[in-house]
């Protein structure tokens, strides 16, 4: 059973989400927040599995409250998916980095909801494909001139030649079907290798190693795979 939390400052929101998640036989909601702090605190009580975050909320925001919750060990089972009327590069740019698995705009479909949901149960990262392309493009932006990151360049050197190039492909926003394509392995392989890299680095998910790729230089602004 796939425990969800559900955090927003409007009840009538919140409701959608309950009457969606209801009849689904594989989930159940265990907490409702209204904002980030009350999120955080039921986070610590009910350790869901995956929380639906808002961002714009009163006092403590959903960025906020995501950057707290993948920053404590107890809680690092917990997966974010960050949910918002919003599409500006910069939130989708600190949502990851601060650690959420997905983000996605609200006015997605249901169907498409419930399955970020199982998405990011099972480990993986989702972003819609404009919020990937807008996510590699603020990290080009914002990484031009930034130093690189010594300490995971000498994680980085303990991955195999190959192991490197599907990261660099990752952080392209390729799938595991696009990578396999490209190396000619099949998409089994490619999911082998991402998940390798993800376990040597201490990445949540597919999500941090784009933060990962670009922070440590190995991958830079322009690079188009």
């Amino acid at each position: 059973m796939i425990k969800v939390l559900l955090a927003d400052d409007q009840a009538l929101v919140r409701a959608g989400f309950r009457a969606l998640l209801r009849p689904q036989p594989d989930m159940e909601v265990v907490g409702e927040a209204e904002d980030g702090a009350a999120a955080v605190k039921l986070a610590r009580e009910a350790l869901p599995d995956v929380v639906l975050m808002d961002i714009r909320m009163p006092g403590t925001d959903g960025l906020a409250a995501t950057r707290t919750i993948a920053a404590e060990p107890a809680l690092a089972g917990v997966r974010v998916i960050v949910l918002t009327t919003f599409t500006d590069d910069s939130y989708v740019f600190d949502a990851v980095r601060f650690g959420a698995s997905g983000f996605l705009v609200k006015d997605i479909e249901p169907a498409e909801l419930v399955h970020a949901i199982r998405v990011v149960h099972r480990g993986d990262a989702l972003l819609a494909p404009v919020v990937t392309r807008a996510l590699i493009e603020e990290f080009a932006t914002r990484t031009r001139d930034v130093q690189p990151d010594r300490r995971l360049r000498t994680l980085l050197d303990s991955l195999t030649e190959r192991e490197r190039e599907v990261v660099t492909h990752v952080a392209a926003g390729r799938t595991n079907d696009e990578i396999a394509q490209e190396l000619y392995v099949s998409p089994a392989t490619a999911k082998t290798h991402v998940s390798r890299a993800m376990i040597k680095l201490g990445a949540r998910d597919r999500a941090q190693l784009v933060v990962m790729a670009y922070e440590s230089g190995m991958v830079r602004p322009g690079w188009a795979g």
